[in-house]
């Protein structure tokens, strides 16, 4: 059996240990990136893209779950737990991104907590006095504009709060009590990110599709 060959346990078991907080089942991509290290990728439960590069040459390009995975790891074997390859669906960024924005730790964890503080109040006190769904809120909240910046060179781009949730919840940011870096609004094709010290989070906007009448398709 092929082994994990990943050296850099402390910060993949971080990775780890934050996903199956939110579902022991989610499944774990393990792909060699740089020479001597392993990029982990993961999709959250509200459809975004978290990666974290560990050290370790890695098994390559391999699908493992990742409580199997955590539980190798904290146990100190090196081998791959059960390949899970059929159950990744979802395409990664391009590997090219570019840096359009900074933005302080310090306000991405105040918009992450603004929120979780505005999911909590009205969820238990409904809104504008008519009982609300949570889920409903919290979709709504996920698809928020929690930032919109503008690049040099025209346009701009918006990050939802999907993204400050993701690496807010991921501990990529680091601890809320400390001053540290920041993190990087990003752009990959249609990709936009946040590239924070820990790790960077990824979503794809939905595509626009265009319907026609059947009738009028040439194949119609």
């Amino acid at each position: 059996m092929t082994g994990h060959g990943i050296t850099g346990v402390p910060d993949a078991g971080a990775f780890l240990a934050r996903l199956t907080r939110l579902d022991r089942a989610l499944p774990v991509r393990l792909r060699s990136s740089r020479p001597e290290r392993t990029a982990l990728w993961a999709r959250l439960p509200w459809g975004v893209l978290v990666t974290r590069e560990v050290a370790g040459p890695g098994p390559g390009d391999a699908t493992v779950s990742a409580d199997a995975l955590l539980s190798t790891l904290a146990a100190g074997d090196d081998e791959l737990p059960p390949r899970r390859d059929a159950d990744w669906r979802w395409p990664l960024p391009p590997a090219r991104m570019r840096a359009v924005e900074s933005v302080a730790a310090s306000e991405l964890h105040r918009l992450a907590a603004a929120a979780a503080g505005t999911l909590r109040e009205v969820t238990s006190s409904g809104l504008s006095g008519r009982s609300v769904g949570q889920r409903a809120v919290r979709d709504a909240l996920l698809d928020h504009a929690a930032l919109v910046v503008t690049p040099a060179d025209g346009g701009s781009v918006t990050v939802p709060q999907r993204l400050v949730q993701a690496v807010s919840r991921m501990g990529f940011l680091g601890p809320a009590d400390m001053d540290g870096p920041g993190a990087r609004v990003c752009t990959a094709g249609r990709w936009v990110g946040l590239s924070a010290p820990y790790g960077v989070a990824w979503l794809q906007p939905v595509q626009e599709l265009t319907v026609m009448p059947i009738g009028a398709h040439p194949k119609g």
